[in-house]
């Protein structure tokens, strides 16, 4: 905490520090969060076919900077409000990896065409996001600990594999003699070296910013190998404004379905975020109203976004750990981290210098964020008290769970909407989880020791 202002001060989310303080602040926010939010929409443009390696780009840099333009426009509903929106907090909006699961079976291989059902899928599940708001706290007893853990490990275990993927040379050279190669796993360990290292041992930014630091360092060492091209930035715009439906409209019922479900984790998601800074920073507890403006602002943020061919976004927990270690909770801070990334999501020459990164690059920050992911789920799941009765609640829902998506043809013969929902990994796990939770009983010495 600076020593220009007092505790007070630093605990008051409406005080001011000044631009000295706030500048780099907000600046910190945005690297802290600028990887993890660009990674869901280099993902789904990779699965959907038009990502490293393809002719055209431009559709890539679209989603690519369309998840820097509305991470900030919500983040300004979170900082500033809009009616019942926004927690008035310093709360920073991202591109959330939990929908991830849902959407990448939906647009395999199917090309820039299928965005357009995703996201009239995050509108849907956004306008129910919205309305889910206003409910939160009655919904929560039916997600505690063992069911928000156990649905936050599973997106962890989802997604390992893309981490891999790509540290090993990306899908478009899988089964070639280049898949797997030294040089692409050189690559990758740069990265997660250097990551593991600034985490360690750096201080400010450099802690809170070490997986982009290390994608930097990775970066370097595929240009010295001669792997960089920057042609994408020469080709690229100097500004791109966003485009009503610039994918397209179209209705997909398993999109719909999951994004809705999905919904249910990412409101928790939120009111998890909002709870840890006021309770860690503030020490007191969040207000009904702070709740419920949080997770109506990631309902409105997910279906403007959406509108404009921008991934579903959720509060970020690094962001929430970043205020806890600064010890200001300012959310002006965060407005003016918000407004950079606003001016990075209008300048198109940003996405194409992201797309340069060799996917064996990125692939080693993914393997730290996935992992990083899964390792959050065991921090939820140690609250829980581990009877018989959750390990079976739980071991039931994880086996079902990583075995379809293990073994997808075993749902073969389901319609086409349930067979992609119950592949997922994460839905039938939150599913069958929360519904044992609800119906089978405690035994009875545990309810006399409660």
């Amino acid at each position: 905490m600076s020593e220009l202002m007092t505790r007070e001060q630093a605990r008051d989310p409406d005080y001011f520090p000044g631009f000295a303080i706030a500048i780099p602040l907000g600046i910190q926010h945005v690297l802290a969060m600028f990887v993890s939010n660009m990674t869901p929409a280099i993902i789904v443009a990779g699965a959907a076919g038009f990502g490293y390696g393809s002719k055209d780009p431009s559709a890539m840099i679209y989603l690519i900077q369309m998840s820097m333009l509305f991470a900030g426009i919500a983040t300004l509903i979170q900082t500033i409000g809009v009616g019942p929106a926004g927690a008035r907090l310093p709360l920073v909006q991202g591109t959330s990896f939990a929908f991830l699961p849902v959407m990448i079976p939906i647009v395999a291989g199917q090309g820039p065409a299928a965005i357009g059902a995703l996201m009239t899928a995050a509108l849907c599940g956004g306008l129910v996001h919205t309305a889910l708001s206003f409910f939160v706290g009655r919904i929560r007893f039916a997600l505690p600990p063992i069911v928000t853990g156990l649905v936050v490990l599973m997106i962890g275990l989802s997604l390992m594999r893309i981490g891999v993927q790509y540290a090993a040379g990306g899908v478009s050279v899988q089964g070639s003699a280049a898949y797997g190669a030294g040089e692409s796993w050189l690559l990758a360990g740069v990265v997660v070296v250097v990551t593991l290292g600034f985490s360690f041992y750096g201080r400010g930014i450099g802690s809170s910013a070490a997986v982009l630091i290390g994608l930097i360092a990775g970066y370097v060492a595929a240009a010295a190998l001669g792997k960089v091209s920057l042609a994408p930035i020469g080709n690229a715009d100097w500004v791109m404004l966003p485009s009503p439906f610039h994918f397209g409209f179209a209705v997909s019922a398993s999109a719909i379905a999951g994004f809705v479900l999905m919904g249910f984790i990412s409101a928790i998601e939120s009111i998890g975020a909002v709870s840890a800074i006021c309770e860690g920073t503030a020490q007191r507890p969040a207000t009904d109203r702070e709740l419920i403006g949080a997770t109506c602002a990631d309902g409105v943020g997910t279906a403007i976004g959406a509108v404009f061919g921008a991934m579903p976004n959720t509060s970020f927990s690094q962001n929430v750990g970043l205020i806890a270690i600064t010890g200001v909770m300012s959310r002006h801070i965060v407005t003016i981290g918000a407004l950079f990334l606003l001016l990075c999501g209008l300048a198109p020459k940003v996405g194409a210098a992201i797309i340069t990164i060799p996917i064996e690059v990125l692939g080693g920050g993914v393997i730290v964020m996935f992992g990083m992911v899964a390792s959050a789920a065991l921090s939820i799941l140690s609250e829980v008290d581990w009877s018989q009765r959750n390990m079976l609640i739980f071991g039931v829902a994880l086996s079902v769970a990583v075995g379809l998506e293990l073994e997808p043809g075993a749902v073969a013969h389901l319609p086409t909407t349930l067979r992609i929902l119950a592949t997922s990994g994460v839905l039938p796990a939150a599913v069958i989880a929360v519904v044992l939770n609800l119906v089978v009983p405690h035994p009875v010495k545990e309810l006399a020791a409660a």
